[in-house]
């Protein structure tokens, strides 16, 4: 049986650009005859079949950039909602806006969706269970088969497309050094499982900024929230230890961690400060409000919208990938010491 063949084995064979081989596939005008009957020879000898869904993808525009977001109630992912809609009008785009519930299959069956000729490109936040089974085939094929995509926040390397990504690891950093200078030595973290890379940078420079004050990282002093279980539950066994402060990897966690340090009679900021990540409406109308990394969503939603749209509207499609790293800041409000 011959051996299955892709755009980029036949662009390597040959020692051509995947962009070539694409375009003399569909026998265009910008390829010479005679590259176009040695590419198609060898595709032809290999059996080779393309992509139906992603050449109408690419033959027909639409106007319309597809965002796949992980869950629908998120402070953030409505901020990034925002740029992304502000620069596609200006750009004459519109969006479309699907959520694939931190589920594979619903991710898959979503992009198979918006790739049948319904948008010109796709911005993405990986769900969650895509991370942990590390199932990335459906991206590797988006572009293999030349389909724009930008990933932002969630992210893996091995995907070789264009990226917005906050600095995880240094706004973790921020937060911990933050509660360092107000006196905290004790300083617990609620963070995601380690597959979700947001939360292992964080962790990362949580660690760091512990490290760098002499402070030993305490394992009981760490819990990776597994969403499918109890969030309070699990958040709540941090209060069984001898801890000062929590930094928390996201509001709703932080959230959480406020109303059981209440129930526990303890006084926030006095006895226990609280920090958390992205700016929304938990943290600034909570009681106490919350001290918060705020990640700049908005930022980061145009930035994945110039990305995209740069990337659609390149006609030669041989940009090389980019990383946008977007920085944050701390915005103190009640739940830390002043």
């Amino acid at each position: 049986m011959k051996p299955k063949i892709t755009i980029k084995i036949i662009a390597k064979e040959l020692g051509v650009s995947t962009s070539t081989v694409s375009k003399a596939l569909r026998d265009s005008h910008e390829i010479s005859q005679e590259t176009k009957e040695r590419i198609k020879a060898y595709a032809n000898y290999y059996n080779y079949r393309p992509n139906n869904l992603a050449l109408q993808l690419r033959s027909q525009k639409t106007k319309v950039i597809g965002i796949i977001l992980p869950k629908i109630v998120h402070h953030f992912f409505s901020t990034v909602i925002s740029g992304v809609e502000k620069v596609a009008n200006e750009r004459g785009y519109n969006i479309m806006v699907c959520f694939s519930n931190e589920n594979q299959q619903k991710e898959i069956e979503t992009i198979n969706v918006l790739t049948n000729g319904s948008v010109d490109g796709l911005i993405v936040s990986i769900a969650t269970e895509t991370l942990r089974n590390k199932a990335l085939d459906h991206f590797y094929n988006l572009i293999e088969n030349e389909v724009p995509l930008v990933l932002f926040d969630r992210v893996h390397n091995s995907i070789r497309c264009d990226k917005v990504i906050v600095d995880d690891i240094g706004a973790g950093y921020k937060a911990t050094k933050h509660l360092i200078e107000i006196g905290c030595k004790k300083i617990g973290i609620v963070t995601t499982p380690e597959h979700v890379t947001v939360g292992l940078h964080r962790y990362q420079g949580y660690e760091r900024a512990l490290n760098e004050a002499s402070i030993s990282v305490a394992k009981g002093f760490i819990i990776n929230v597994d969403e499918e279980q109890s969030i309070y539950d699990q958040i709540k066994t941090l209060f069984d230890q001898d801890i000062d402060a929590i930094f928390a990897v996201n509001e709703i966690y932080a959230a959480i961690a406020i109303r059981i340090a209440k129930e526990r009679g303890l006084h926030i900021p006095n006895d226990i400060s609280v920090i958390g990540f992205t700016d929304g409406l938990i943290s600034e109308y909570s009681s106490p409000s919350i001290t918060t990394v705020v990640q700049h969503g908005f930022t980061m939603g145009e930035q994945a919208a110039e990305l995209l749209i740069d990337r659609i509207e390149d006609q030669k499609n041989d940009m090389v990938p980019q990383t946008k790293v977007i920085s944050s800041n701390i915005k103190i409000r009640e739940s830390s010491k002043s």
